[in-house]
């Protein structure tokens, strides 16, 4: 994985001294139209692959996790509270100034960089398989705003001076999305090596179309509020189905020999059958990710030897606690998903195989760590979350270890070399199988109850007797998808993300339920850059 970036750095290197390799050709009789050949078109679309990297690395996580059941953000004594753009998500009480979703602007800017490698490369007169793969991305940028801010522009041009960006319908946006992506899916390699991991492919493309479809009947609702899951009916259902049907027929992917917990650790990569598109990431080449760091336990950098079975270089940021209701989902028998999950007395973990060992971990007084499952505010109602700064505080609350932190990773900036996978082919069965309960025409001789059970059996978990419920596929993706940010995407469509969790509760004082809230408010900085948008309903 880790080579597979510097070798794309490589590329892109040579490309550069093929483009110029007369130090003292004159200024006008250089290129005046970007050369087109393989080293140069990969080069070109490089910058765009990982545009989102740093976004991914937090701040989208901080917004999808935090708004969903999965987590909740409390503060240490104020400490980590940061003018409330952890503790606002997580009580759906979100803010215009929230820096957790600020993010915006940068997913905006990756479709200018997308279309702008698109007229670099010819536009429309380009070789479509070499503009296919901006042009995936663009849309896949497009979904992420869509997904989040509901009516956003459709840019597929390059805007010029005083041109007027508007805001599309979102169900014009979904169709948008769903044109771009049927155009260019057969002129998207299928290759699946080192050379492609981390960038669009046909398969990539059609995993992003799944989502699309599945969530098509909230995406195309007359408004955000108007959805109702349990009266929503979906006319993409079989066409889901169908895009499944490929990716699974394909070969290419499976969900593989290797242990759960290694798919997520710092190694991983390329090398891991599950993975359909994933963000790489590398502290020593590139930006790393905070995922373990921001759910690590607040202490655990400043003991002898963290519960990561070594000593870490940094203090922990230790915000993100997990919800009790979601912990109770790690409860199924002889699950290898549950030692993701630490709770109760906590145990140090071997740093080469990510799993616990008979070693209690100790605190920095020399006593066991203990996290209680449930949270509780040192002073009731505080709008800040604060649990305390203390021992008693810091251990409110179970903690995922899925993204394992390494020292050699942790000290450099804190950040962490783990690859995060945005679609998986787990979640392609279980879309398939989901589709299939949602009234979809089941395929090939696989059933809702044979493709959920494909999930149970890789994770020794309990196989289903009868067939999947809604709330089983849930909670399934609960237990699989969890730290992948599609937790909140899925409790919108089952219509779960108005229930009552972690703080989020109908008796505490800055808690929303308007179904408004289902998407973010547009960021002050974005209504500053375009001054003719309406803020979303609701905020």
């Amino acid at each position: 994985m880790k080579m597979n970036i510097k070798s794309l750095y490589a590329i892109c290197t040579a490309a550069l001294l093929a483009g110029c390799t007369d130090l003292d050709v004159n200024i006008e009789s250089q290129y005046t139209q970007y050369p087109i050949n393989d080293i140069a078109v990969e080069a070109k679309n490089a910058d765009v692959y990982f545009h989102l990297r740093d976004v991914f690395g937090r701040r989208y996580m901080e917004a999808m996790s935090l708004s969903s059941d999965e987590y909740t953000a409390v503060s240490y004594g104020g400490g980590w509270y940061d003018s409330g753009c952890y503790s606002h998500p997580s009580l759906h009480d979100f803010r215009t100034e929230d820096a957790s979703i600020d993010w915006m602007p940068t997913v905006i800017s990756g479709i200018t960089k997308a279309n702008t490698v698109i007229r670099d490369l010819g536009g429309e007169e380009a070789v479509p398989a070499d503009i296919a793969p901006a042009r995936a991305m663009r849309a896949f940028f497009t979904f992420i705003i869509m997904d989040c801010w509901g009516d956003v522009p459709i840019l597929d041009y390059l805007p010029v001076t005083n041109d007027e960006v508007v805001r599309a319908p979102r169900a014009e946006v979904a169709r948008w999305i769903e044109s771009e992506l049927l155009e260019i899916i057969p002129q998207l390699t299928d290759e699946v090596s080192d050379n492609t991991y981390g960038k669009p492919t046909k398969w990539m493309a059609e995993a992003l179309l799944a989502k699309l479809y599945i969530n098509w009947a909230v995406y195309t609702a007359s408004s955000v509020e108007q959805y109702e899951a349990a009266t929503a009916e979906n006319e993409k259902l079989n066409d889901c189905i169908r895009i499944c049907d490929d990716i699974i027929a394909s070969g290419k992917f499976n969900l593989g020999s290797m242990p759960y917990a290694e798919k997520f650790g710092p190694d991983n990569g390329s090398q891991v059958e599950d993975f359909i598109y994933a963000m790489p990431y590398d502290t020593y080449t590139a930006t790393g990710m905070q995922y373990g760091r921001a759910r690590t336990w607040k202490n655990a950098g400043d003991v002898e030897k963290s519960y990561y079975g070594m000593k870490l270089s940094n203090s922990a940021g230790g915000y993100i606690t997990m919800n009790p209701e979601f912990s109770r989902l790690f409860c199924l028998e002889g699950d290898i998903r549950n030692n993701s999950v630490i709770g109760d007395t906590v145990h140090v973990y071997d740093p080469n195989t990510y799993q616990p060992t008979s070693e209690i971990a100790l605190d920095e007084n020399g006593k066991p760590i203990v996290l209680t499952q449930t949270v509780s505010l040192e002073i009731p109602d505080d709008v800040q979350l604060g649990v305390g700064d203390n021992t008693k505080g810091y251990s409110q609350g179970y903690r995922s270890v899925k993204f394992f932190v390494i020292d050699d990773d942790y000290k450099n900036g804190r950040s962490q070399s783990n690859d995060l996978p945005i679609f998986r082919y787990a979640d392609i069965l279980l879309t398939k199988a989901e589709a299939i309960v949602r009234g979809g025409t089941a395929t090939n001789g696989e059933t809702a109850m044979s493709l959920f059970n494909q999930i149970r059996e890789y994770a020794q978990a309990p196989l289903l007797a009868t067939t999947p419920s809604l709330q089983d596929l849930l909670d399934e993706r609960g237990r699989e998808f969890f730290d992948e940010n599609w937790r909140r995407n899925d409790m919108i469509r089952f219509g779960t993300f108005e229930n009552e969790y972690g703080f989020h509760k109908k008796d505490f004082p800055t808690a929303r339920f308007e179904k408004t809230c289902r998407i973010f408010p547009l960021h002050r900085d974005v209504l500053n850059t375009y001054p003719h948008w309406t803020q979303n309903p609701g905020y």
